[in-house]
């Protein structure tokens, strides 16, 4: 493909060769680049990539987009390309490079603090009930059809989410459901997509380290918002009305404490196995039955319930859907065991996901509540303590553990988690070693207690200053169940 038609959108510059350059590959690593390449110069978190253009022209780079002149530039031969933002410009070179295949399927992004995993599994049952053949970007795994691929991040960056959805069309997928992270929207992995639906789930404390403020959290929510063609809004948050106020399309509004909203859950019934209640629109009651407890699946539900029906299926077909969707793995996942526990994994790893999934314990234990939680390193240090806060006011014991402690000291996160449990008086301890905390707290577990093990949900690694080992709570939790049956 000629240049000129790669970056016919982008405000630009050439500043030496030619328009008609022809384009045979495209990378933003330049170990990854190929003869008759472009190699876009990315600056990032730890590194910079105007340092490799050298390099990028040794392994056979064409051209080169940058953001400003750098060594390397004057070899014979090179195009050079300089724009403001390479970031924005490598998505929109890499959606026209791949025909741009977002336009040519309905994609639904969702994007909130929590839900975003589940609310999508929950639309692709649906879809797949109905014989679409549906694609999934997210923090599970990404997903063609019933072909599971790695997923490296919650949103991959543009070049390789441009392959992707090149990939499902290619496939015949008619339906992709993305999760959409706070991350890739303010880094523009996602320009270029073309949204039919956006769903906003809540919007909780996260990510301070990289957004700041929550302020900038949210601002980098809406932006999904401001491309999506429609979008389905959780009211009963108060970012809710941000989101609406940027939206570019229809909203329709979901809601449970809220009155004026277009889809309202009532009556509702949440026990062990799952959740039932009445939803409310136009005027009319329709009975909800989903397979995953919690007062947050109902949020979840609501959000998927109106993407579907903004792509014109049916509510009954919905419905049924719903109540065939058996879960998500490491999302509020019950281990089966015969010692009378309830052990349950789940991704919570903010203050709001933990409060979630600590009061849903509470609508069905019968026994205490044993937590185990950790918090990660290298991440936003300020809701350390908010979670231990809320792991000793709704637990009646907790563990403080260790949880992908990455460059930091795992002691030392405890030491900040742990000024916000003291005051609460539960009981904890703190052991560091994360199998260790696991076989604790299935130790000391009796008949009717439920076990809390937190934070890693689906993720079967651990990630430390040095190595990254193979590591599953659901794993541990079984392998402690067998340890005191022997």
């Amino acid at each position: 493909m000629k240049l000129k038609e790669l970056i016919k959108d982008i405000e630009c510059e050439i500043k030496k060769g030619s328009a008609d350059t022809e384009v045979e590959h495209i990378a933003y690593d330049s170990r990854r680049v190929e003869k008759d390449g472009l190699f876009v110069c990315i600056t990032g978190l730890k590194t910079d990539g105007h340092k490799y253009v050298k390099s990028a022209v040794e392994k056979g780079a064409s051209v080169i987009v940058a953001e400003h002149m750098a060594e390397g530039m004057e070899a014979d031969g090179l195009t050079v390309v300089l724009c403001e933002n390479t970031r924005k410009a490598l998505a929109l070179i890499s959606a026209e490079f791949y025909g741009r295949p977002s336009e040519k399927m309905n994609v639904i992004g969702v994007t909130g603090t929590n839900g975003k995993t589940t609310t999508t599994y929950l639309i692709k049952t649906i879809l797949d009930r109905l014989g679409c053949k549906t694609g999934v970007v997210g923090t599970i795994g990404n997903m063609i059809g019933d072909k599971t691929l790695h997923a490296d991040r919650t949103t991959p960056e543009s070049l390789e989410l441009q392959e992707l959805f090149a990939e499902m069309e290619k496939e015949g997928v008619t339906h992709a459901v993305m999760e959409v992270s706070s991350h890739s929207l303010a880094l523009d992995r996602v320009a270029g997509v073309k949204y039919s639906t956006a769903i906003f789930t809540n919007l909780t404390q996260d990510h301070l380290d990289f957004h700041i403020t929550m302020d900038n959290y949210m601002k980098a929510k809406g932006l999904l918002f401001a491309a999506a063609d429609k979008a389905v809004i959780n009211m009963d948050d108060k970012a809710g009305a941000y989101m609406k106020s940027v939206a570019k399309g229809p909203v329709m509004t979901t809601g449970i404490d809220s009155e004026d909203v277009d889809l309202r859950a009532e009556n509702i019934s949440i026990t062990a196995d799952g959740v039932s209640y009445t939803l409310d629109y136009e005027g009319k009651q329709y009975p909800v039955k989903l397979n995953i407890p919690g007062r947050f699946s109902i949020y979840n539900s609501l959000g998927a319930i109106g993407a579907c029906l903004l792509n014109g299926i049916k509510m009954q077909d919905i419905i049924d859907g719903l109540a065939e969707n058996k879960g998500v793995p490491g999302r509020f996942q019950s281990i089966p065991n015969d010692l009378g526990i309830t052990a349950i994994v789940d991704y919570a790893h903010t203050p709001d996901g933990l409060e979630n999934i600590l009061e849903t314990a509470h609508e069905f234990a019968k026994g205490r509540i044993i937590t185990v939680f950790g918090c990660g390193g290298d991440r936003d240090r300020t809701k350390r303590p908010i979670m231990a806060e809320i792991a000793g006011k709704l637990s009646d014991f907790a563990i403080i553990t260790s949880d992908n402690p990455r460059t930091e000291d795992p002691e030392k996160i405890i030491d900040d988690a742990e000024v916000g449990i003291i005051p609460t008086k539960c009981p904890y301890h703190r052991i560091a070693d994360r199998r260790e905390a696991i076989n604790e707290a299935i130790r000391m577990a009796k008949p009717d207690d439920v076990v809390i093990v937190a934070g890693k949900g689906h993720e079967d690694y651990q990630i430390f200053a040095d190595r990254t080992i193979h590591f599953s709570d659901y794993e541990e939790i079984e392998k402690a169940v067998e340890a005191l049956r022997r």
